[in-house]
């Protein structure tokens, strides 16, 4: 049995970067390429964080629409009088949070806490997210465009200030598009599957350009974690590695990785099948979110060796983040990485 490398996906819910680094330095040390700051305190509910940047807009109100995904969120539009084009988002605060977690990344790395060849990385929710999540229907498609045009500006800022050789960025394409993918129904996206799959990773491969040659660039492809369950269950591998595949093809720079789920009970070869098709270009690599909490060692060799029949290079890690699982299972989780990785 082969010593895999941990891609780490974002949310590890320890008290502060600080002991996100260590711990995963300690229990992995060069087997884990890049280390995320855990997303920690309420970074740790993946959208829960960026209600505030709508919430407190002075530009917006509430429009009494909820949803209810284990807690209460609203959507919001513009205030009446407030003109579209004149909207903008100058509160998100993705450059201060990614600088500030890196200064301490570099503290540690310099110290020799951290090995040298770890990057720090960053996950940034795709903006199809927050829009949907946060934005009336009405005035999608006339605020999506300013809010992402300030997330780009982030980007832009935190490249500034960190190191491209030290630093990775990792775009979370997430349950809204493989959902949507999966249901194949028409919206805003596409009248088809086949149109829908052509818009969204062109939007994909457009966010990806916006990254600077050297810093690695990773792409996310999930179904949710909320409450611990997806959004919708993939059939099998087959929307993610197209996905995958036309991101690859139609984009200018490097990618470093690309990371795909597997749900606890899949460990049959419909499940992983698709990824005969997958064709990734130059030194692209492939992370499988087979590791489970709830079944461990026995449960990930199992979905191994369903894996490795189809996939002879890649890396392993959980679904998603670990924000969403229990305080406890958090040592148990990154044991089970440990020694699937040599280290344990």
């Amino acid at each position: 049995m082969p010593a895999y490398d941990v891609h780490l996906v974002g949310s590890i819910p320890l008290k502060n970067a600080t002991e996100v680094f260590e711990t995963v330095a300690r229990l992995l040390g060069p087997k884990a390429p890049r280390i995320p700051d855990g997303e920690t305190g309420t970074r740790l509910e993946w959208m829960g964080w960026l209600e505030p940047l709508f919430s407190t807009h002075p530009q917006f109100e509430n429009t009494g629409e909820s949803m209810f995904r284990g807690y209460t969120s609203y959507r919001y539009r513009a205030r009446a009088g407030v003109p579209l084009d004149a909207v903008r988002f100058d509160n998100l605060r993705h450059a201060a949070i990614a600088i500030e977690s890196y200064g301490e990344f570099a503290r540690l790395k310099g110290a020799g806490t951290i090995p040298a060849g770890t990057r720090f990385l960053f996950p940034i929710a795709h903006p199809i997210t927050p829009i949907w999540r946060f934005i009336a229907e009405e005035q999608r498609d006339a605020l999506g465009p300013r809010y992402e045009e300030a997330l780009i500006a982030e980007v832009d800022k935190m490249c500034a200030a960190i190191p491209h050789d030290e630093f990775a960025i990792q775009w979370d394409c997430a349950s809204q598009i493989f959902r949507t993918l999966q249901v194949a129904e028409p919206t805003r996206y596409g009248r088809s599957k086949a149109e829908m799959l052509e818009n969204l990773s062109r939007w994909c491969i457009a966010l990806g350009e916006r990254v600077p040659p050297k810093v690695d660039l990773v792409y996310h492809l999930c179904y949710g974690s909320a409450q611990n369950r997806h959004s919708i269950e993939p059939i099998d591998m087959g929307d993610m590695v197209e996905m995958a595949n036309r991101i690859s093809a139609g984009l200018t720079r490097g990618i470093a990785l690309f990371h795909m789920p597997v749900p606890v009970d899949r460990s049959d070869d419909a499940y992983f099948g698709p990824l005969r098709r997958l064709k990734l270009r130059g030194d692209a690599r492939l992370s499988l979110g087979l590791v489970h909490f709830t079944d461990g060692v026995p449960g990930t060799r199992q979905r191994l060796a369903t894996a490795e029949k189809y996939a002879g290079d890649f890396l392993i890690a959980t679904e998603c983040g670990f924000g969403r699982y229990p305080a406890d299972a958090v040592p148990k989780v990154l044991a089970v990485h440990a020694e699937l990785a040599g280290r344990g």
